[in-house]
């Protein structure tokens, strides 16, 4: 069951008729260094609103950067979860923010990721869990970032590994989730046809922007919900115009895809 304030932000989040979401995340600082974005980061975030996004993931310190009305027609989830580039496990994510503290900001909902398969599993299925009850509490919607990357998995992008790791997502209270796909448009209709919650698939970030847009295409077209583009994004020459054409493939509008 879905209660009312729930029900509320998932429908500011959902606002669009498509019942497709473009989401930026814009949460790479802690993990990679400071961004393209370093010091504009409130004319960014103007920027992907006028352009079309449904929402932008932050950090909670990003947040308090930012003026309240760049959120009148742009949804915002706080990303609960941090590691950096720097550590010796990378993919060791940990909380560093709570579900109490990200309504505290204004938040619409939060975000989790999760790396299945790395060396610190188990606590972060954990963390993801207490999470998931903590937004059942306070009427958040959690979308759970899910990739498949560690030790034990030897293709990140083999459609069954994929489907366990938005299985788990599903299976312990998101109500959406994030991840790399396969490139296969069928291989992708398999895996969203068996998740019961809308699979968001992840931008990425290659050096050929039309490979990109194909990639994402394909995606789309597979069943899945939406997209989740930040880098691909923020690292463009004109990020507006990038994420008008994202919009234009999430919200199905075909000729404002093409270049």
């Amino acid at each position: 069951m879905i209660n009312f304030a729930r029900s509320v932000r998932l429908q500011h989040l959902y606002r669009r008729d498509s019942g497709r979401l473009l989401i930026v995340p814009l949460d790479h600082p802690i993990s990679v260094g400071p961004a393209a974005h370093s010091g504009h980061l409130d004319r960014l975030v103007g920027t992907i609103a006028d352009a079309g996004a449904d929402a932008v993931v932050l950090h909670k310190g990003a947040v308090r950067r930012l003026r309240p009305h760049r959120f009148r027609e742009l949804s915002l989830l706080v990303h609960l979860s941090a590691s950096t580039g720097l550590a010796g496990d990378p993919d060791a994510k940990y909380l560093v923010c709570g579900v109490e503290e990200a309504l505290r900001l204004g938040a619409h909902g939060v975000s989790v990721h999760v790396n299945v398969g790395s060396a610190t599993e188990e606590r972060q299925i954990a963390d993801l869990a207490a999470v998931a009850d903590a937004c059942d509490r306070w009427g958040l919607p959690l979308l759970a970032m899910v990739y498949a990357r560690g030790p034990a998995v030897p293709d990140p992008h083999a459609p069954d590994v994929v489907a366990h790791a938005v299985t788990i997502a599903a299976e312990l209270g998101a109500d959406l989730v994030k991840t790399a796909l396969p490139s296969s448009s069928g291989e992708v209709t398999a895996i969203t046809a068996a998740c019961p919650i809308p699979v968001i698939a992840a931008g990425g970030a290659s050096a050929d922007p039309e490979e990109t847009f194909e990639q994402l295409l394909s995606a789309v077209h597979g069943g899945a919900g939406g997209v989740a583009a930040g880098r691909f994004v923020f690292t463009a020459d004109d990020p507006g115009e990038r994420v008008r054409r994202l919009s234009a493939l999430v919200h199905g509008r075909p000729a404002a895809v093409a270049r």
